[in-house]
């Protein structure tokens, strides 16, 4: 079961080890704990929790500010205990000023997350590939990110900065923020939602060097689905692949019960799926079970 570690071992650190390896690091998203054990047996080094996804399952609404830090937080927290690679949550705009994003990072750390990403908007925000979004001014945002500093424990929780200016503002303006964030003391930003491959390059051109970078390959958004060997050029560090659990999720889910519905019995959909032990095992059961002998003989 996953555990933060102390040391050089720890998640956190193994985090900034793999964003300072070659190529880009890849990030599927989870919105619980299951999908995020799914994400680790597939072989990824890191899982990222989604808000858009969080909000889904939680509540079975859409990512407009519903949720609140708490339920972020403790979703954060169950999906660290379920895995033992590193985890970046999302924590939307810290839940409120300067002051609310203090507690949100330790609450977060608490948690045992490897790192978070704050951005810019007006609370309530909104999925950064969704029209009608607002965000406050440079300076509000630099003060939460200086506050997002002061609050870490631990040097290596990963504050990621995300400007959601570019659908608001304009590219130029994007940038901008950007670089300030980074003069904030943000250690990797995250430009979301350009519109266009011209767009995404003029991003990695000019923040190139200035810090990491964030690619967020929102699996139906607005940013043009480029190739993983074309982010890695423009030299992208991190790839999040937010949603696109969920939404396979959602396609098996449906078809299931369009099945259910049909024949009145699940029986002709049973192929497609795990077996019951085969999920059993998936989940832990071998591991609980060894865990029972040791323990409760």
């Amino acid at each position: 079961m996953g555990e933060l570690l102390a040391g050089p071992t720890s998640p956190r650190a193994r985090l900034r080890e793999l964003l300072a390896g070659p190529g880009p690091v890849v990030a599927p998203g989870s919105y619980d704990a299951l999908s995020a054990r799914l994400v680790e047996q597939a072989g990824f080094d890191v899982v990222y929790m989604t808000g858009f996804g969080t909000t889904a399952s939680l509540i079975g609404r859409p990512d407009v500010g519903l949720l609140s830090g708490t339920e972020m937080i403790d979703n954060a927290r169950r999906i660290v205990a379920a895995v033992d690679v590193p985890v970046i949550a999302d924590a939307d705009t810290g839940y409120g000023n300067a002051l609310n994003v203090l507690r949100a990072v330790a609450l977060y750390e608490q948690a045992g997350v490897a790192g978070i990403h704050l951005e810019d908007q007006v609370m309530p925000k909104k999925c950064g590939h969704m029209s009608g979004k607002v965000v406050v001014g440079v300076e509000e945002m630099t003060g939460k990110i200086r506050a997002a500093v002061a609050a870490r424990r631990d040097p290596d929780l990963l504050l990621i900065a995300r400007t959601d200016a570019a659908a608001v503002e304009g590219l130029e303006a994007a940038i901008s923020r950007a670089r300030a964030y980074a003069d904030a003391g943000a250690d990797v930003l995250f430009v979301e939602a350009p519109t266009s491959a011209d767009a995404i390059a003029r991003v990695a051109d000019e923040l190139r060097g200035v810090a990491p970078l964030v690619f967020n390959w929102a699996e139906g958004g607005r940013t043009p689905p480029l190739s993983l060997e074309r982010i890695a050029e423009l030299g992208f560090t991190l790839v999040l692949y937010p949603i696109g659990t969920l939404l396979a999720a959602t396609a098996g889910i449906r078809s299931f019960l369009e099945t259910l519905r049909a024949d009145g019995t699940p029986a002709a959909a049973l192929p497609d799926l795990p077996t019951f032990d085969g999920f059993t095992d998936l989940i832990g059961l071998p591991e609980v079970q060894q865990l029972e002998h040791r323990f409760a003989p």
